[in-house]
């Protein structure tokens, strides 16, 4: 178990220093093109993950996320106290990597983002962009080798098609309230953003649960 949550943390502080600092980068270099600067985080965020769910799979199962980790307590494949541990070692570690992105362009590390992402739009997205990771992660279980290239591509195309830019991930979402840089998302946007996704999560869990032809764990 300490081990498994070591890779949890170290997992998703590593995928927030992604997020962030090359969000940060993309800024810096675009010269004021916001769709540069995105693309620029888009292709960093969707390679980064291809990469760390590939190490950190094995050893935890590379949830990475809150709402991957509440998925699999709804199909009753971890007890709630595992998963509890695992969201406290996600947020921490969602913490320590923005941080740490903070550090490397020698920014405050403590900060507050004041980009407001507010609207049912913005809600609904995150809810979209959630259901569909989840059903990426599910589809794709019986053939555990292309997982990581699958929710990477996935997240490289929601950044895209949704309104949010796919955050689909509480802990990501915690992070990036704390860094006031290009991915950031003021304190006030972040609960609805949660409520989004969490709300995909579990709508995704029982769907594909049915389309997949599997019996709900109740």
């Amino acid at each position: 178990m300490t081990r498994r949550l070591a890779a949890e943390a170290l997992g998703t502080a590593m995928l927030l220093a992604i997020v962030i600092g090359s969000g940060i980068m993309g800024e810096r270099l675009a010269g004021g093109n916001v769709a540069i600067a995105l693309l620029g985080n888009t292709i960093a965020t969707g390679a980064g993950l291809v990469v760390l769910i590939t190490i950190f799979g094995p050893v935890s199962g590379a949830h990475l996320n809150p709402a991957v980790t509440l998925v699999m307590l709804i199909r009753r494949e971890m007890d709630a106290r595992t998963a509890a541990a695992y969201v406290v070692a996600q947020g921490a570690g969602a913490i320590l990597g923005a941080w740490v992105a903070h550090a490397m362009f020698a920014e405050p590390l403590l900060q507050i983002s004041a980009k407001l992402r507010d609207g049912p739009a913005q809600g609904f997205s995150e809810f979209v962009a959630t259901f569909g990771l989840i059903g990426t992660i599910l589809g794709t279980r019986s053939r555990p080798d292309t997982v990581p290239a699958a929710v990477g591509l996935y997240i490289v195309a929601a950044y895209w098609f949704t309104a949010s830019t796919s955050f689909a991930n509480p802990a990501v979402t915690l992070a990036r309230s704390l860094s006031d840089t290009f991915a950031g998302i003021a304190p006030a946007s972040a609960p609805l953003f949660i409520a989004a996704q969490c709300a995909g999560a579990i709508a995704a869990a029982f769907l594909f649960g049915w389309l997949l032809k599997e019996k709900p764990r109740l």
